[in-house]
């Protein structure tokens, strides 16, 4: 079966299975999601959304992150690990949407990734939730789900954006990483895959190592 039939395959199936995916950040605005899917980097969608709940209370605009100490930032998001390095990039990145985009929040791929802190993963999330721009994002499930599937062999997850673009329509992309991102964290998860339940389990070039690694670690 080559690559393209494959992606069909999988696409058609993911569809039935998850019909309705948007992102799971909690937001109002394109600046609220940007700031979400910057504290979102090692961290869950809920511990996210736990954090956000109270921290936009407290600061809303560009405006409120430019002018706040780094301190104040640091505690507000203080759960979602990292903190230091979020808040500093939050803050930088308020200061140039204010000074370069008259606090509005771009819609190119290449002005968002010139935002401090922001890579190519998370201008993709933006310009597909805040503004209906295709990008695959290439997350943690993104990208061991594709290799598992055998949509590509590359592990740098800029080389595995560009594969997958190669064989999804392009209409499809946004919808697509967010489908394996749902498959990711429901069925074909990191440390114990639910292949006995999974829909795509005989288009999965690795199933067999997994349940054979499975069986071995049983026996022990």
């Amino acid at each position: 079966m080559n690559i393209k039939t494959l992606s069909d395959k999988i696409r058609k199936i993911l569809r039935m299975t998850f019909p309705n995916v948007k992102t799971q950040l909690n937001h109002i605005n394109s600046f609220e999601l940007l700031v979400a899917t910057m504290l979102s980097a090692q961290c869950t969608d809920k511990q996210v959304n736990s954090v956000t709940k109270k921290l936009f209370k407290n600061l809303k605009t560009p405006y409120d992150f430019a002018n706040a100490s780094n301190k104040t930032i640091e505690e507000l998001i203080r759960p979602t690990g990292f903190f230091r390095n979020k808040a500093k990039n939050i803050k930088n990145s308020s200061k140039v949407l204010i000074e370069k985009h008259k606090d509005n929040v771009p819609d190119s791929l290449d002005e968002l990734i010139k935002l401090p802190g922001v890579g190519r993963k998370t201008a993709n999330v933006v310009l597909g939730a805040a503004f209906g721009i295709p990008g695959i994002a290439v997350d943690t499930h993104v990208s061991r789900i594709s290799r598992r599937l055998g949509l590509t062999e590359n592990k740098d997850p800029v080389k595995i954006e560009f594969d997958l673009m190669k064989i999804i329509p392009k209409k499809e992309w946004s919808d697509f990483s967010l489908q394996l991102i749902y498959f990711g964290r429901t069925i074909c998860k990191a440390r114990k895959p639910g292949c006995n339940v999974c829909p795509l389990t005989e288009l999965c070039k690795e199933r067999g190592r997994i349940i054979n690694k499975e069986k071995t670690m049983a026996k022990k």
